[in-house]
């Protein structure tokens, strides 16, 4: 029986629910499971242009395999706007039965044709096959980097189990926390930093209930700077962080009066990698190059202030990465890929002088509302 790949409709739930069932009880990870809804929660297809749409691969009446394509303008350096999907959360039954392996490559052709213009955010890693595939069809590609500041280090010390792998790691991990050492480097690297910085800090900060049109003059002079971008208006940041959602803090920074830029916070769902940790993410940002620095530090600060252990974020653009760094921020081993496709990476080259100045972050992804 051939499989046809077609929108996910009401007629289809029972049949996804019976799908992440065979993935669940065939050993795939807790994760792999699709929406057991036809229409999205998030960003639903509405009239709005930031919406998702899902689509299943369908056998006679059985449910193969399913992704997502969240739709959304960007800004293209040429001044020009275009509507780009996203493909997310792509699904196949050959993740247990071999039976069924060509399934994620229709699915991706299936998305390649309904959005020629695509990208790929995240994808845990180069090892996984989502980014081998991609690479073996040409698409153009690059890690978005990986930045963390430590709180905490006594809590960061003891409980972070993404590091502590070993016997030999624990160990050296424990006596840093209890001897004080790791604390004391901390504070030291965090003297200096404020030292280095002191300069910057005649800035304000408001915790906004929702964005609205001061944002718009920010996002006309911020995109001037950026060679791809979602765009970022108030319409936009309305529809992502809608004022009714508790998850995220919105913050405006000014300064003498005018604001220079914002940002949104908040506090990562809990993952076995970060133990009993509370792990706060810059989530979404944006200012001229000029005033990123402030914009960093009134989100660490505010993620500080609001109990969090650790902070981390992902940032594509060079300048976003200097003003983490100068913030007090180390660069990590990241495994969050932008990849694009063949017609999208014709808008970007030369990719290689472009890249620098592209704008992802990790609300270009599918983890808002909460699994940023």
């Amino acid at each position: 029986m051939a499989i046809l790949i077609q929108p996910y409709r009401q007629k289809h739930e029972a049949a996804v629910v019976a799908f992440n069932r065979r993935l669940q009880s065939g050993g795939a990870e807790p994760d792999l499971v699709f929406y057991e809804h036809a229409t999205p929660t998030w960003l639903p297809p509405d009239g709005n242009s930031v919406f998702n749409q899902y689509f299943v691969a369908v056998e006679n009446t059985t449910v193969r395999g399913a992704y997502a394509l969240k739709w959304q303008n960007f800004w293209f350096a040429d001044g020009t706007v275009r509507a780009i999907g996203y493909y997310h959360h792509p699904l196949s039954e050959g993740i247990i039965n071999k039976s069924y392996a060509l399934v994620g490559t229709l699915l991706l052709r299936d998305a390649m044709q309904r959005a020629p213009l695509l990208y790929c955010l995240g994808m845990g890693g180069y090892n996984r096959p989502l980014p081998k595939m991609l690479i073996g069809l040409g698409w153009a590609h690059c890690l978005v980097p990986f930045y963390f500041r430590v709180v905490r280090p006594y809590r960061f010390l003891r409980q972070m189990q993404a590091l502590r792998t070993s016997f030999w790691r624990k160990l050296a991990m424990d006596l840093a926390a209890f001897s004080g050492t790791g604390w004391a480097g901390a504070e030291c690297y965090r003297m200096a930093v404020s030292f280095r910085n002191a300069r910057s800090a005649s800035h304000e900060v408001k915790t906004e209930r929702e964005f609205s049109d001061w944002v718009n003059p920010l996002w006309e002079r911020a995109r001037l700077e950026c060679a791809m971008a979602a765009v970022r208006d108030s319409a936009t940041l309305a529809r992502l962080y809608p004022a009714g959602d508790s998850h995220f803090t919105r913050l405006k920074i000014s300064r003498r009066g005018g604001e220079i830029g914002w940002a949104v916070v908040g506090e990562r769902r809990k993952d076995s990698k970060y133990g009993s940790l509370r792990v706060g993410s810059v989530v979404d940002c944006l200012a001229a190059s000029g005033d990123m620095l402030p914009v960093v530090q009134a989100a660490s600060n505010t993620l500080e202030e609001l109990g969090m252990d650790l902070i981390v974020t992902n940032q594509s653009h060079q300048a976003w990465c200097r003003a983490f760094e100068a913030a007090g921020f180390f660069k990590a081993e990241s495994n969050f890929i932008f990849a694009a496709s063949k017609k999208l990476a014709e808008l970007l080259d030369p990719f290689a002088l472009h890249k620098p100045c592209l704008h992802f972050t990790r609300a270009d992804g599918d983890g808002l509302p909460r699994n940023f």
